[in-house]
């Protein structure tokens, strides 16, 4: 029996027992009770009816150096990170927006430079912004952007170029990122047994 029927369970029980006190007890205060209890089993039913989702986080992209041919599939992954892993769109937009809480990236890849977009992604403090709307010394305001390569975002050097070969291409840029410039990462050791390890061992000696 799941935790949802026993809770179901519990709610008519109360719905029942508010009944009985309705229907058979005379005092005004306990039928009060009985009442407030009715109303209440009855709305916890409601809410336990209602389906239950999982909140699950956005699925991550993985990047297989080997199906990347030209800077447009790097556009394409880019994308999928961009409304994904990367929770950008949870901040910003492409294109005007009354919910963004931050700049609209619409054209962004044509207004700024490949390396200046990579150092505002990955070193967001390096600029601040100064208010000059007040008499004396201008107001500095640090970047709210997180930095992107650091938990809990954490992208990494491919997927960050693969974000920007994006905001290029949905800006009407050429892509001036390369897959020539992706990591290649590591392959792996296959574990050796103990016994080939000893036999390698004293081929070495040998």
């Amino acid at each position: 029996m799941s935790e949802v029927v026993k809770l179901q369970l519990i709610g008519l029980c109360v719905v029942g027992l508010g009944t009985v006190i309705l229907l058979f007890i005379k005092g005004q205060f306990l039928r009060v009770i009985g009442f407030v209890a009715i109303v209440l089993g009855l709305f916890a039913l409601v809410a336990l009816a209602v389906p239950q989702m999982a909140s699950l986080p956005p699925a991550e992209e993985s990047i297989n150096i080997a199906d990347i041919k030209t800077p447009t599939d790097m556009a394409t992954i880019g994308q999928k990170i961009f409304f994904s892993k990367g929770q950008c769109a949870l901040c910003h937009s492409i294109g005007p927006s009354e919910s963004a809480r931050c700049p609209d990236l619409k054209g962004i890849g044509a207004k700024l430079s490949r390396e200046f977009i990579f150092e505002s992604l990955t070193e967001p403090q390096a600029y601040l912004y100064l208010d000059y709307r007040h008499e004396g010394v201008p107001k500095e305001y640090p970047a709210r952007m997180p930095y992107i390569n650091k938990n809990p975002i954490g992208l990494s050097k491919n997927e960050i170029l693969s974000v920007i070969a994006f905001l290029q291409q949905m800006s009407g840029e050429p892509i001036s990122v390369s897959p020539s410039e992706l990591d290649i990462p590591r392959a792996t050791p296959a574990p050796v047994k103990a016994a080939d390890a000893g036999t390698v061992a004293v081929a070495q000696a040998r």
